[in-house]
């Protein structure tokens, strides 16, 4: 994307005047205008998202302005170079390490096939709707997502902020996936691997390989032990993991300068960076399904355990991993489409990159499976042979289960970093495959960090509350001051608060932000207005399964979902994964009640800025200034459309209140 060109100060001077006299020609034109704002020269309050410096929330008016003078080109607003360009960003935001590594350890958790049924029906009933509809409020009112809910509602404004909160603490430990990267990272530089043997330990009179990763394998001991140093449980006394604390610093300074140079995807490096995951899957791929027993690591990912649909939390990861693996109700969506022009066709977009997001989600699964099914047929065979060998000692107490054995093979948040690293054993000159796949993850972790810590930083530019700091520095204090806080996933019972972070940070606010979405484009917004809206920016109308989906389904679902949440929580109680050093795998645990204290509280610091705000602009308790509607080019598109006004007819009333 191109930087808006300066302007001299005789142009500026008329493009100002130009924009004021289109103001006193409104209807409102008074109100605008005690309301307009122009930056002066070298101002800015830009999100790292920009096309540039001039880009942002605040210097819309200025831009406004500049583009009144041409307004039946109806391109008011920076746009993406071209839509390629948009679609790729797009691809690149939702295609990172939600698929390669959430949704794996999802599916594993929850009975492997039986996970997949969930997320498809959420796919179809929340996850493309949701997508839809937020490419249309950003294109449609050309704002972040704070400003867009204050201009849908006054009393929404929480809304933006509410994803803003839930950014912020996806944001803090999010990175710490970043950190595990970089260690691996570093460690791929030598050969052989480190994780391709057990180390050797001084035993009685010789040496022996350590007990620990005998009993575990060498990728799961590498990861527990010599990774992440892991405690026996959340309760157990802690203290700083130096190595994983230094490599979150280092992941901590890239996104800082990453962002601070506010990325701008350029054509070749998008097409590079939305390509290069795919390649190395597909080599990983078919490297799996040569190995021993990768057919059976397959029959687990798609032969579902049926009991497990009939469990809400099932249902409720299957829905909260539509909302990461898309980036919904984060508010980045809202405020990519915003730079789109105002006549792109993003119905076809969200349809393009949520069925790929799918396949690739799909995709990444098949890798990490059969790669499962692989290294749980060797256990599985060692196992018969150790049975075998009891067998001629008069003892059987082995028992061999193959679908015990793969669901201990590999589980819980580290599913991914031991799938993987077992695959890069197999490999032919390890150390350079090992290299290209974490720089591979490195590269979507940053991906995916950009838009999760933009959702905070944009919300707190749109709402100008440093307006004289500069960006660099408001970037820095963020960044600082996330850094402190996630020095407590850098610890020996950090990879368990990691967990409590994973699994309440997110799940249930981002359910509550999108009905809230739902209800408030339904009901307060209107479908009716919306539906004219899209019609004008694309030419045609959405169809009856959108506005099902937006006004009945989708809310009815997450409401379901969220009860049925709500009593399995309270009736069965919440439990984790420890790792137990004597056997060689994780097992559940309850949380104690202090951590359940903690994650009521990670939901409420999201979800109490809805109500909050509302209340605050109830009864005003600080005198926010009206939000100032962007430049939307109306009546020239209905007469370059010829629209003319929709027909409502009986049904439409009755079921989405339409009116004459």
């Amino acid at each position: 994307m191109e930087r808006p060109k300066k302007k001299d100060k005789i142009e500026m001077d008329s493009l100002v005047e130009s924009g004021e006299n289109s103001v006193k020609n409104s209807p409102s034109g008074d109100d605008e205008k005690q309301n307009l704002q122009i930056p002066v020269s070298g101002q800015t309050y830009g999100s790292t998202l920009s096309i540039g410096p001039e880009a942002s929330t605040a210097n819309l008016l200025k831009i406004d302005l500049e583009k009144k003078i041409s307004r039946h080109t109806g391109e008011e607003r920076e746009s993406w170079d071209s839509r390629a360009e948009f679609l790729l960003s797009l691809i690149g935001y939702a295609v990172g390490l939600g698929n390669v590594w959430r949704f794996p350890y999802l599916t594993q958790k929850n009975g492997g096939g039986a996970f997949l049924i969930p997320y498809a029906v959420m796919l179809a009933i929340e996850g493309i709707p949701l997508f839809y509809l937020e490419l249309a409020i950003g294109q449609r009112l050309r704002k972040g997502s704070v400003g867009s809910w204050n201009q849908v509602s006054p009393y929404l404004q929480g809304v933006g902020l509410a994803s803003a909160a839930v950014s912020f603490n996806v944001a803090l430990y999010y990175n710490t996936i970043m950190a595990w990267c970089i260690i691996y990272l570093v460690q791929s530089f030598q050969s052989p691997l480190p994780w391709s043997e057990c180390p050797l330990v001084e035993g009685f009179n010789s040496t022996v390989k350590e007990p620990e990763c005998e009993r575990s394998g060498p990728t799961t001991y590498f990861w527990y032990r010599e990774t992440l140093n892991i405690a026996p449980s959340i309760e157990s006394s802690s203290g700083l993991n130096w190595k994983l604390a230094v490599s979150l610093l280092v992941a901590w300074i890239i996104v800082y300068l990453c962002m601070v140079k506010g990325i701008k995807s350029s054509g070749k490096v998008v097409y590079v960076t939305a390509t290069f995951p795919y390649l190395v899957l597909i080599i990983f791929f078919f490297r799996g399904i040569t190995l021993p027993g990768f057919e059976r690591g397959l029959e687990h990912l798609f032969v579902p355990e049926w009991s497990k649909l009939f469990e809400p939390e099932v249902w409720l990861d299957a829905a909260t991993q539509i909302f990461y693996s898309f980036g919904l109700a984060f508010g980045c969506l809202i405020a990519l489409s915003s730079y789109n022009p105002i006549r792109n066709n993003f119905a076809k977009e969200a349809l393009i990159v949520t069925v790929s997001d799918f396949f690739t989600s799909i995709f990444t699964a098949c890798v990490v499976f059969s790669i499962l099914g692989f290294k749980a047929t060797m256990a599985y065979e060692n196992c018969l042979t150790q049975k075998e060998n009891q067998t001629l000692g008069n003892s059987t107490d082995t028992v061999c289960d193959f679908k015990t054995i793969i669901s201990e093979s590999g589980s819980g948040t580290g599913l991914a970093f031991i799938a993987f690293t077992e695959a890069i054993n197999q490999f032919p000159i390890a150390p350079l495959w090992s290299v290209l796949f974490f720089l591979m993850l490195f590269t979507l972790g940053l991906d995916s960090m950009f838009g999760t810590l933009e959702g905070a930083l944009t919300s707190i530019n749109d709402m100008m509350l440093f307006p004289k700091l500069r960006k660099e520095i408001l970037c820095g204090i963020v960044c600082l001051v996330s850094f402190l806080i996630s020095l407590c996933f850098a610890t020996r019972t950090g990879s368990y608060v990691f967990s409590l972070f994973d699994s309440f940070s997110a799940n249930i606010p981002l359910l509550i932000i999108a009905f809230i979405e739902l209800l408030g484009m339904s009901y307060i917004y209107g479908l009716q207005r919306l539906c004219d809206d899209i019609e004008l920016m694309i030419g045609s109308r959405p169809g009856y399964f959108w506005l099902l989906c937006w006004r009945f389904i989708g809310p009815l679902a997450m409401v379901v979902i969220f009860v049925a949440s709500l009593i399995e929580i309270f009736s069965k109680g919440v439990s984790y994964e420890v790792w137990n050093s004597l056997k060689g795998y994780t097992e559940l645990a309850p949380w104690p009640w202090w951590c359940q204290v903690l994650a009521v509280l990670l939901i409420l610091s999201s979800v109490l800025w809805i109500p909050g705000v509302a209340l605050v602009k109830y009864y005003r308790l600080i005198d926010w200034k009206e939000e100032v509607p962007a430049y939307f080019p109306e009546d020239e598109l209905m007469e370059e459309r010829q629209f003319q006004p929709h027909i409502s007819n009986q049904f439409e009333k009755l079921l989405f209140g339409f009116k004459d």
